[in-house]
């Protein structure tokens, strides 16, 4: 089935034909971003599935899938496989969703499969690289058609931590100084603008999703002097309790999505309190996740805090 193509009013995403709203929430899904492929490929690799997708949003009522990608497998491949392979797997993913009637949101979350960032292997860079705005470019291009696409342009912006190996790079390709570790809005509003008009050159009407700073969470600063753009936040519990400052009050005005919410059997109190928060301010968002920690479900069977995002999501 056809989606309608979205934009947004005021503090809401709407539907373009129209201008009803609608309220985006759904789960991630990932595995797209560090699945190396097998015979069958990447989507295959990652357990990802028609019938998955049939589940999740004609049984979970998802509207929504958020999928982290990998960009080298975008530009580059893996392996036998090129990165047409993989986005052709991609394709494969969003036609499932568009399918049951669900929109998709590419995250870009890994740079590739292997630079690691920092200690314990953490691959999820601090900033983009000279080849995001390239690959931003690409996909734009092949999804310019297809209105069930949402943009979400880097992960989570986030400090360079002391014993990462890889510089910060400046927009024009440039690199800061060694000794410089800290991403704040002077180093991410940059970036984001030039993703931005990337994606909007390729693709006038797409919908875009910015990240705030602080491993996504914090939204001051924002929002940009830009049209359609929606404002993410990745919220768990170590972040604390000042909600109102990091992105409540934003979203007020302009719309604020979570990306990322979840949490253990331990913060279930935490969990309804943070979807009773977002339901109040019309908050879409995407739970972390459906298939890694902390998940939301297990071989199909909601979690204890998967039980509190299935009853948020659309009846």
């Amino acid at each position: 089935m056809g989606l309608s193509p979205l934009t947004t009013a005021g503090n809401r995403i709407i539907q373009a034909a129209t201008s009803e709203p609608i309220l985006l929430r759904g789960v991630n899904r990932s595995g797209m971003e560090y699945s190396e492929p097998d015979e069958d490929g990447f989507a295959s690799a990652a357990g990802l599935s028609r019938h998955e997708i049939r589940y999740i949003v004609q049984r979970w009522r998802a509207n929504i899938i958020r999928i982290p990608f990998n960009q080298d497998w975008v530009l580059n491949g893996r392996g036998r496989f090129s990165g047409e392979d993989y986005c052709n797997d991609l394709d494969r993913i969003i036609t499932w969703a568009e399918d049951y009637g669900a929109y998709t949101l590419l995250d870009l979350q890994w740079l590739d499969a292997d630079k690691p960032f920092g200690p314990n292997r953490q691959f999820v860079p601090p900033l983009p690289n000279p080849q995001t705005a390239e690959m931003w470019r690409l996909l734009a291009r092949r999804y310019r058609q297809r209105p069930s696409v949402l943009f979400d342009i880097f992960n989570e912006p986030h400090d360079r931590m002391p014993d990462d190996p890889y510089p910060l790079c400046r927009p024009d390709g440039t690199q800061y100084p060694a000794n410089r570790y800290r991403v704040s809005t002077a180093e991410w509003h940059p970036w984001a603008r030039l993703l931005i008009n990337v994606i909007r050159e390729e693709h006038p009407d797409a919908l875009i999703w910015v990240s705030g700073t602080n491993w996504g969470y914090d939204l001051r600063g924002f929002p940009l002097d830009v049209r359609d753009l929606v404002y993410s936040t990745h919220i768990y519990s170590n972040k604390g309790s000042a909600w109102d400052a990091s992105f409540g009050n934003l979203a007020w005005s302009v719309p604020v999505f979570a990306g990322e919410w979840g949490g253990s059997q331990n913060e279930l109190d935490w969990g309804r309190r943070l979807a009773q928060y977002m339901a109040a301010r019309n908050m879409g968002w995407t739970a972390w996740s459906w298939a890694d920690n902390p998940r939301v479900v297990s071989r199909y069977e909601p979690t204890p805090f998967g039980q509190i995002v299935r009853a948020a999501l659309p009846s």
